[in-house]
């Protein structure tokens, strides 16, 4: 089962690894991470999104919470997520007609052209992991050149259950 892991940590070098440390230490894979500047200074929010069941979260909470520069953990719910993902993806384009099509897919994933190039255009987009996937899809046809993607960030819809 997908977790998404919420994690306020002192801003400073090394808390990356020591998180990520943990993670491999326990055997547990990442799917992704992404790390943040958070609205207090000197504080970074991460999220991390993993696999696993109920105890295997309640252990990798458990532990993050031991360790000194972590402010505050938290699983949010999917229930209460609302989740989004950056993505750039650069395509092949070899005439005008594959350019047409390509941009009414921009428009209809209401994605944006970011950089245009003789045989290439250079696509962004964001959404949830589901609709950039469909998106990709959907391009491949086309040649896709590259992608590259941020990894999932995270808030809870909620406020009351938020991190602070």
């Amino acid at each position: 089962m997908k977790h998404t892991i919420a994690i306020l940590v002192e801003d400073l070098p090394g808390v990356m690894a020591r998180v990520a440390g943990l993670f491999t230490r326990r055997g547990f894979n990442i799917n992704s991470i992404a790390v943040g500047h958070s609205e207090t200074p000197g504080i970074s929010r991460m999220t991390i999104i993993v696999n696993g069941d109920e105890k295997v979260l309640e252990q990798v909470m458990k532990q993050l919470n031991k360790l000194v520069d972590v402010v505050r953990v938290r699983d949010i719910p999917a229930e209460n997520i609302i989740e989004r993902e950056l993505v750039l993806v650069r395509v092949h384009v070899d005439s005008l007609a594959v350019r047409s099509e390509i941009i009414q897919l921009v428009e209809i994933f209401k994605a944006k052209v970011v950089f245009v190039e003789r045989n290439t255009m250079t696509i962004e987009m964001s959404g949830d992991e589901e609709k950039i996937n469909g998106f990709l899809n959907l391009l491949k046809p086309f040649g896709i050149k590259e992608i590259v993607r941020t990894g999932t960030i995270a808030i809870n819809k909620n406020s009351k259950n938020g991190l602070k």
